[in-house]
């Protein structure tokens, strides 16, 4: 089979662009598979700006037609095109009559589809999904909290790209059946499937250290919970662990008067890596919906508990009535999960289990049968 896949890369690797290189070397297993990738770097702002006033990057919309006379793909496989690929492309891929598969990894098509906060929100006073939190009915919905004017671009292409999700010509794959439900319940008539980024598990488990510490990796903001997780961790028995933060973000932590804290800021995925195969566990307060957590995941292919909250589609990558996931926004609940890590021989009994789960749920076969039903659909 010949497969075009087409992917925005973000202008900081994050976890989407690294699952899409997962995904890219393990089609490439079994099919022939042309990649076009887009970067977010503007050469001329003035013409970046009419392309986003008209949707459509006239430069990107040419090298599509291009690699589709060059290759002549069986289907198109889409994953981010915020904001240099554009929309354009779908227009293109219709007109085509190719068989087009988009793969939605977040939440930000629902999240960018009104310029009004109050019908982002949906009267609530924060936003599951993104973080957003403002008042006000006649406020702009300030999706970039830095920027109003990328707010106002984002929503214009949200309010149109929400539209392109919901035409049935497109098949949609997301992450978790939550997500599917989520779409079912907006009325959404395409073809949607269940599809998990392909991970690739690691044959070591962790080995025994010494030195006992959590990991939290990800964005320091006040959605993701990293303060609630400080200051649970504090009040937990786990005075003789550390807990090693990594990551970047808005939110300001004053950690100098913890001596078991340690803000290592930004590193690159291998030594995150390295970091959380000898960690006694891996932990995540967020706030919001989440999809496939990828760090989560490589935690339990690396024989490491996770410590999450049930949220979103979170619990769908782990072994059922998981005993380490709290109740979102129950800090008590948290301090509780934290508390077993005290057992370590539980803890390396619940990370076993997390290895075998995630290495049967992600198998190369599955996932490369779910592919061919999806395109076959």
């Amino acid at each position: 089979m010949k497969i075009l896949l087409i992917h925005n890369n973000y202008r900081e690797i994050g976890g989407e662009d690294i699952a899409v290189d997962n995904e890219i070397r393990l089609l490439k297993e079994k099919h022939d598979v042309s990649v076009i990738k887009f970067d977010n770097n503007i050469e001329n702002i003035f013409t970046q700006i009419f392309y986003f006033l008209i949707n459509k990057n006239l430069k990107s919309a040419q090298i599509l037609k291009e690699e589709i006379i060059r290759f002549n793909p069986d289907c198109v496989y889409v994953h981010n095109t915020w904001f240099k690929a554009s929309l354009g492309i779908f227009k293109i891929l219709k007109k085509s009559n190719i068989n087009t598969i988009i793969k939605l990894h977040n939440f930000r098509y629902s999240c960018t589809r009104s310029f009004r906060s109050t019908r982002h929100l949906n009267d609530d006073e924060f936003c599951r999904k993104c973080g957003y939190s403002k008042k006000g009915i006649w406020s702009i919905n300030k999706y970039f909290k830095d920027s109003y004017i990328k707010s106002l671009l984002v929503t214009h292409y949200g309010k149109e790209y929400f539209k392109i999700l919901k035409d049935p010509f497109f098949k949609l794959a997301v992450l978790t059946e939550f997500h599917k439900k989520y779409l079912e319940n907006l009325e959404f008539q395409n073809k949607i499937f269940v599809f998990y980024n392909y991970l690739e598990t690691k044959d070591t488990v962790k080995k025994e250290v010494k030195d006992s510490y959590l990991v939290y990796a990800g964005r320091i903001s006040s959605e993701k919970g990293v303060q609630e997780l400080i200051n649970s961790f504090t009040k937990s028995k786990l005075s003789n662990f550390k807990l090693k933060i990594i990551g970047e973000g808005p939110l300001s932590l004053n950690l100098n008067s913890f001596t078991n804290i340690e803000f290592l800021g930004r590193l690159e995925n291998d030594k995150v890596l390295k970091l959380v195969g000898l960690s006694s566990a891996v932990v995540s307060a967020t706030k919001l919906f989440e999809g496939q957590p990828n760090l989560l995941c490589e935690a339990s292919s690396l024989g490491v508990p996770s410590i999450f909250p049930k949220s979103g589609g979170i619990e769908e990558f782990f072994p059922k009535d998981y005993i380490l996931s709290f109740d979102q926004y129950n800090y008590d609940d948290l301090i509780d999960k934290l508390n077993f890590l005290q057992d370590k021989s539980l803890a390396k009994e619940i990370g076993l289990k997390n290895k075998a789960h995630i290495e049967e749920i992600l198998k190369k076969d599955s996932i490369h049968y779910q592919f061919e039903k999806m395109v076959k659909s």
